[in-house]
């Protein structure tokens, strides 16, 4: 009726005007009797609430994304804010002078009898403390460019470079986050553990001592108790141990240097890795504004002083590549120089101290006298254990200051041992047959043996091409049978790591340890060990295990052997280092060597040629390498030049694989076995086709199966071609130690000299 009174607030009489929005505020079950998107009518004759309008939809999916982002805000910032700030009150930022008292105490190295190998002693007046102010900026401007480029700006940790280096981890890329201030507290606390409660902590330490130090306090902080390598901790004591001069004397170039060894301080004597870093500090420096890019082209790297003219140490002379190995060994396992210091631990090598002086010994009987353009390397290795017993990288003195037994260098030929091991792993034999004629054409390139003594004709067996060292047969095989990445996982699964990750792609070369194969001796030894080992492989290792000053045990290295070639089937492993070690044996004879004792040996002669457009050089050597074993021992030995050129001995003579090399190794074989057991290789079956003709081969083993199949005799196009100005042997030069040294390279052709190759 028109003249009814207003109904009572408290309701909506039927048909009259609602609120949509009350409904819609209404908490309990406003939605029950709705849809999943709140559309459906109630049912006739029930109760209900009127469905949703698209615009209070609209609200209601607002309301939740509020809401949860509410939610995460709280959880990812409010709550993380409220820990930072409760962390900030509660740590503590170590000074410069604590740390330093840490570190003051002394490390022993022993040898594997337990006698005294040296003493890494911190002497104090190498580690001068400098005031802030007293640090250019051509030095500290280098160890930004090589940490931190953004330490004057950043608040003690760099957002930025956080998300970098976990991008680098999630995609198995290289570097981290940390910046200057996070070093500093790491190395200050002695804590590396990779946790995320460090990592939490070292970023509130970080930011606090950006708070309440001046970034000059920082900085001079950091570089008083940074580690730079030759036992020098603190830029000034730096300066004096690689350049004997005061830190306000340095060039940028030199400032540069010692600012890349940050990073890798115990790799400061490996000249390729001193070089690489010297030229990222350099570039970086140029990137920032730093330095004028007239004065980056100019410069020109750095040489620092031999280690024993700047600072004597009780570890010296070749012995100091030996502690060098150990302190990089130990701290990827966690146990850094300063960590080692702190805890004033023994360390227990595995350094037989008889090795290493007939080592030293062998070398020198023929090595003295030799032009110091010729630099040399010998590593023994224990098959066993893998222990490495002997380690010669050269004299470390005033004409030769780099370990050239862990630089990278072309193995040659005697890379062929592991062309064999991928093709046997095929079930393919020693007796497959290959055309080893003295040249042969693959497509548009041509590939050559030494010599007519190093070829064999048409049909010539595996086994005979290995024994002669048949470049064409080698590279037949590895182009069109094997391919050339079964040889690079041959090599990586003996123990050769260089080539697990080579600066430059691999290709066919690698058949003849040529092109951007390289591989160090301490690489070599490791992998042969493999073979005379029945195909275990085990990590190659300088340390059985370091105690605290009590003589309590803190680490000790544990070895495990597993199947090199075959997973998981050590028969089957054993069976393929048997028969490249019965392809092996004849070599020694070839070579003009001898086993010592009646014990059994078996190894390669390896030569890279020199690269020259003077073809009265391309036929000269740069590079030569012996690597023999027996069932207990595996010797590399090379011989090699700085820079680059051809190798010619006191006499003017040329070097060879089956001279100066295999003198050394030779030398150091009669002398190591002397007295000791002669034992044998195993005997194992032939795999595939049996190589009968050989006397060596049927006279070490039981004959069984014969299931080889036969290989391409006609030359072929290679799978990869290599480029036409390259050689089989040297797509590259190898990599010495002095990179920027000019080296020509021409079409060079083979490997390899009579005898041997």
């Amino acid at each position: 009726p028109p003249n009814r009174e207003p109904g009572l607030l408290t309701h909506n009489e039927p048909g009259g005007p609602g609120y949509p929005e009350d409904d819609y505020d209404d908490e309990q079950g406003r939605f029950d009797e709705f849809g999943a998107d709140g559309e459906e009518a109630p049912e006739e004759g029930k109760k209900g609430k009127k469905a949703l309008t698209p615009k209070q939809r609209k609200k209601r999916r607002w309301k939740i994304i509020r809401r949860s982002l509410y939610a995460c805000v709280g959880l990812f910032v409010v709550l993380p804010a409220i820990a930072f700030t409760i962390a900030y009150f509660l740590v503590d930022v170590p000074t410069p002078e604590e740390v330093l008292a840490q570190q003051s105490q002394v490390v022993t190295y022993y040898y594997s009898d337990n006698t005294v190998m040296g003493k890494d002693i911190p002497e104090n007046k190498n580690r001068q403390i400098l005031k802030p102010g007293q640090i250019p900026d051509t030095v500290k401007h280098a160890v930004y460019a090589a940490e931190d480029a953004t330490f004057e700006t950043n608040s003690g940790f760099d957002v930025l470079g956080i998300l970098r280096a976990v991008y680098n981890n999630l995609t198995g890329g290289q570097g981290g986050g940390s910046t200057i201030s996070q070093q500093y507290i790491k190395k200050a606390t002695e804590n590396e553990e990779h946790t995320l409660t460090r990592k939490a902590t070292e970023l509130v330490k970080s930011f606090k001592m950006n708070q309440t130090q001046s970034k000059e306090d920082i900085i001079t902080a950091y570089l008083n108790i940074i580690y730079f390598g030759r036992g020098a901790y603190g830029i000034q004591a730096a300066s004096h141990a690689y350049f004997n001069k005061d830190v306000s004397q340095l060039s940028s170039s030199e400032a540069a240097l010692l600012a890349g060894l940050i990073q890798g301080p115990g790799r400061s004597e490996n000249a390729e890795y001193a070089q690489r870093r010297w030229n990222y500090v350099m570039d970086n420096l140029v990137k920032y504004n730093w330095l004028p890019s007239a004065d980056r082209t100019a410069a020109q790297f750095p040489t620092p002083l031999p280690i024993d003219q700047t600072k004597p140490q009780a570890i010296t002379g070749s012995n100091q590549y030996i502690q060098a190995q150990v302190e990089d060994e130990l701290a990827a396992a966690g146990y850094s120089k300063e960590k080692l210091q702190a805890g004033g631990y023994n360390i227990y090598t595995t350094i037989d101290p008889v090795a290493q002086k007939i080592a030293v010994d062998a070398e020198n009987k023929y090595m003295t006298g030799q032009p110091d353009t010729l630099k040399k390397a010998l590593v023994a290795v224990d098959p066993k254990t893998r222990g490495v017993i002997a380690y010669y990288g050269g004299p470390n003195d005033k004409t030769d200051r780099y370990d050239w037994a862990n630089t990278p260098h072309n193995p040659g030929s005697s890379f062929k041992a592991f062309d064999i091991t991928a093709f046997l792993k095929m079930g393919k034999g020693l007796g497959e047959v290959f055309d080893g004629s003295i040249s042969r054409q693959f497509g548009s390139r041509t590939v050559r043996n030494a010599s007519q003594a190093n070829s064999c004709g048409k049909d010539c067996t595996v086994a005979e091409a290995v024994k002669i060292s048949a470049n064409t047969v080698f590279f037949d095989m590895v182009a069109n049978v094997t391919h050339w990445p079964a040889v690079q996982e041959a090599a990586v699964e003996a123990g050769v790591k260089t080539v697990e990750h080579p600066k430059t792609a691999l290709d066919n070369n690698i058949s003849l340890g040529g092109g951007t194969t390289e591989a160090t001796p301490l690489d070599m030894a490791s992998g042969y060990a493999t073979f005379a080992a029945d195909g275990m492989a085990m990590d190659r290792h300088f340390v059985t295990k370091v105690t605290d000053p009590g003589g309590n045990v803190v680490y000790q290295t544990q070895v495990t052997p597993k199947p090199a070639f075959a997973a998981n089937n050590s028969q089957k492993s054993k069976q393929i280092a048997g028969n490249v070690t019965i392809a092996l044996k004849p070599v020694i004879d070839f070579s003009h060597l001898k086993c010592p004792d009646n014990h059994e040996c078996a190894g390669k002669t390896g030569t890279q040629q020199y690269d020259s457009s003077d073809p009265t050089l391309a036929s000269l050597n740069s590079q030569v390498w012996m690597i023999g074993y027996t069932p207990s021992i595996a010797v590399a030995s090379w011989v090699g030049s700085d820079p680059p050129k051809p190798l010619k001995d006191k006499d003017g003579k040329s070097v060879g694989s089956t001279g100066l090399p295999a003198q050394i190794w030779q030398e150091f074989m009669n002398n190591y076995l002397k007295g000791k057991p002669a034992e044998k290789f195993s005997t194992v079956d032939p795999i595939g086709k049996s190589a009968d003709a050989s006397s060596d081969s049927s006279a070490s083993n039981t004959a069984s199966q014969s299931t080889g199949t036969s290989t391409p005799t006609t030359p072929t196009t290679p799978t990869t071609t290599p480029t036409s100005d390259t050689s089989p042997t040297s797509a590259s030069k190898p990599s010495k130690s002095k990179p920027s040294s000019p080296t020509s390279t021409t079409g060079g052709f083979v490997i390899g000299g009579p005898p041997g190759g």
